[in-house]
């Protein structure tokens, strides 16, 4: 059995679930490509990300230090990062990838991509009302997609272009208009509804604010139109991730070292020391949201790369990391024939993530977690098995998660349009 190119909206996996998949490797021919349609790494990384964002929401504590805390800080805002690129990957298995889909079809493609992001607004509304302590980003990518689409039909090139101008130039749109709303936040529809995300909480002021994060869905649409099993196109991706997360965290680390002030004046602002309650510094702002997070006194704020930070230089880095995830989870797939067996309950994962973000939206719900991050190391353990098992286990007899499969329902009136 095969799975639909369309069949979710985090996660449009583009493989066979894990148990219905065999070992499909064939030799590469002799033109450099890797295997044709081996793009299974996809949902490698997709299911990387669920873990990740597991990680951050309900692991240790990053500020504990040690090899832990380390590794809990390096699964914040990347792995949500990680995930706003892959969701551009998705919207173009949606609509065509390599080759847009016209006419009847493309009218089709994008309602049904219209109707899930208006699902994902729906869903993600309704889980930030529940009063989880979870950032909920369902509603925040249904407004990606809707943003995003008019795009669908650029080659890589202009999409190229416009994630670099969007990352070079909505950040610094985004300081400005927050320094002009009001300060105690926006009032009326705008603000509507008031336990979940208004439509200005969407753009500007929330955790995932659409200004700064779709260069990174853009991004995801740009590497979803390439030739991903030409081993040339991967090597050169490969080397753009690598030089963009050096650029985004390296620039960072050495304007704040060299601007004269900056790191004072990040550290007299309301976030300087220990966001999370550690003992972080200011000087950790270049890769690491542990000391905070810019409090928009000051315009030295957009010199670091803080994850969360919503900077050009965080987009950046960040996406940077988001392409060398991608590419190594498609050539480790495609040369580990062995990788790619111990890899699929993995694979399972993120062939339903959508399902497993909610699923652990409902744990940290039903368990009564309210202090985030903070749970010990096996109550994220448990989570990451749990989900591990049923995706495994579910896969081994449907095609589609259970939220993928309602979801795919839900689009069915798009086949309507004519």
């Amino acid at each position: 059995m095969t799975q639909k190119a369309d069949d979710t909206v985090l996660a449009a996996p583009i493989s066979a679930p894990s148990g219905a998949v065999g070992n499909e490797r064939s030799k590469a021919p002799e033109t450099g490509r890797a295997p044709v349609g081996r793009l299974i790494g996809v949902d490698l990384a997709r299911g990387l990300a669920v873990f990740g964002m597991y990680a951050a929401h309900v692991g240790p504590d990053p500020s504990q230090g040690g090899i832990t805390g380390h590794l809990m800080e390096l699964a914040h805002g990347r792995a949500s990062a990680l995930f706003a690129f892959l969701a551009g990957f998705s919207i173009m298995l949606m609509t065509g990838r390599r080759t847009p889909k016209t006419g009847r079809a493309g009218r089709q493609a994008v309602a049904k991509v219209v109707i899930r992001a208006l699902v994902l607004l729906a869903l993600g509304t309704w889980l930030t009302s529940t009063g989880t302590p979870v950032e909920v980003i369902l509603a925040f990518y249904g407004l990606y997609f809707l943003l995003v689409l008019p795009l669908y039909r650029l080659s890589t090139a202009p999409l190229a272009i416009t994630a670099a101008a969007s990352a070079l130039v909505l950040p610094q749109v985004l300081y400005v208009v927050q320094h002009a709303l009001p300060v105690d936040g926006a009032e009326g529809v705008w603000a509507w509804p008031a336990d979940a995300d208004g439509i200005v909480s969407l753009l500007f002021t929330g955790s995932y604010p659409a200004l700064t994060w779709i260069p990174f869905v853009i991004a995801g649409m740009a590497v979803a139109r390439l030739d991903l099993a030409a081993t040339a196109v991967r090597t050169r991706l490969a080397i753009t991730g690598v030089a963009l997360a050096v650029v985004g965290y390296g620039g960072s680390w050495l304007a704040l070292h060299l601007v004269p002030g900056a790191l004072s004046k990040l550290s007299a602002g309301g976030w300087g020391e220990g966001g999370w309650g550690g003992s972080a510094s200011a000087a950790s702002a270049w890769w690491s949201d542990t000391w905070g997070y810019p409090d928009g006194s000051t315009p030295v704020g957009l010199l670091v790369a803080s994850p969360h930070s919503e900077t050009t230089l965080s987009i950046v880095a960040n996406a940077g990391v988001a392409i060398a995830v991608l590419v190594g989870c498609l050539a480790a797939v495609d040369a580990y024939p062995r990788f790619h067996r111990l890899a699929r309950p993995v694979i399972a994962v993120g062939t339903m993530s959508l399902t497993a973000y909610v699923f652990h939206i409902a744990g940290i719900h039903s368990l009564g977690i309210e202090e985030l991050p903070g749970p010990p190391l096996h109550v994220l353990l448990g989570f990451i098995v749990a989900i591990t098992l049923f995706a495994t286990l579910w896969s081994r007899y449907f095609r589609r998660g259970p939220l993928e499969w309602v979801l795919g329902k839900a689009t069915k009136p798009a086949e309507l349009v004519r």
